[in-house]
Order: C-alpha cells, then structure tokens, then sequence
C-alpha cells in the first residue's frame, strides 16, 4: 500500500529515520549500560525506562522504514490544472485570505499552512482551479471560499 508525500516530506521521514537509528539509539545504549551497572535490574527505574524508551524508538523507526519503503512521491504537475498536491494554494474565506500547501496526510501541519489532502478542507479544495468557489463543510458549519489562485 502506498501513501502520497511530497519530496519534501519524504526527506523530512528519512532525517528523522537517520536520527532515529544513529544518535537516538546510541543515547538510548549509553543510558541502559548505564542503568545495567548500576546492579539490580528488577528495581531500576532506569532500567525501566531506557527499556521503555527503546521500545517506543523501535516501533517509530519500523513505521518509518516501512513509510519510507511505500511513499510515492508526488509533485505539482504544472500540466494539470486544479489543486492537486503539492499546490499552493490562495483562497478567501468570509474575507480573509488564505495561504495553504497541499499535501500528504502524514506531511499535514495546518499551523505551518501545510493541510492534507484528507483534510475537509484540502479534500474540498482538490481538483478545483482559480476563480471556483468551494464549500467547505467545518465544525462551525460550511463555509464557501473562492480559490484565487494555485501554483
């Protein structure tokens, strides 16, 4: 099964796997030697949780491997016309004007102007070009914004 990302995102997956097994995990190394020197296994709360935190590493870094090995990187395809990832995007919504990248769930980081293509928003946006007006359905009720341009 494979899951969509922009390049960008995609980089951003294989430095955190790079962390992740390299300085992540020796750190996590040094402190269970350390924890072990201390004697008694059974009541050391180091121990426990050096162990706890590897654990967590681990799973994180199998998710990542396997994101890694199944992401199709997709870009913006200036042929195509419409919102499609990896678009800017500039709507007006009840006056304001907003600024959104469109991208894969797993990119998605709405304070950053980043919103998925899963989003109710960026669903609402896809395939949409310039001059359309869309309805957004949000918590608060449904919205409709113009799309002023993507890129």
């Amino acid at each position: 099964m494979s899951y969509v990302v922009t390049q960008e995102g995609l980089e951003k997956l294989k430095d955190e796997y790079t962390h992740r097994t390299t300085t992540v995990r020796q750190r996590i190394a040094t402190a269970i030697k350390e924890a072990k020197e201390q004697g008694d296994l059974s009541e050391n709360a180091e121990y426990a949780e050096a162990k706890r935190e590897q654990a967590e590493n681990e799973a994180r870094v199998a998710q990542l491997e396997a994101l890694i090995k199944d992401a199709e990187v997709v870009k913006h395809d200036g042929r195509k016309r419409g919102v499609q990832i990896g678009s800017t995007v500039v709507v007006e919504c009840d006056g304001k004007e907003l600024q959104f990248e469109i991208v894969g769930a797993n990119e998605a980081d709405p304070s950053r102007g980043k919103i998925s293509t899963e989003s109710p928003f960026g669903a609402a946006l896809m395939g949409h070009d310039a001059g359309d007006t869309v309805e957004v359905n949000t918590p608060t009720g449904t919205t409709q914004c113009t799309v002023k341009s993507v890129s």
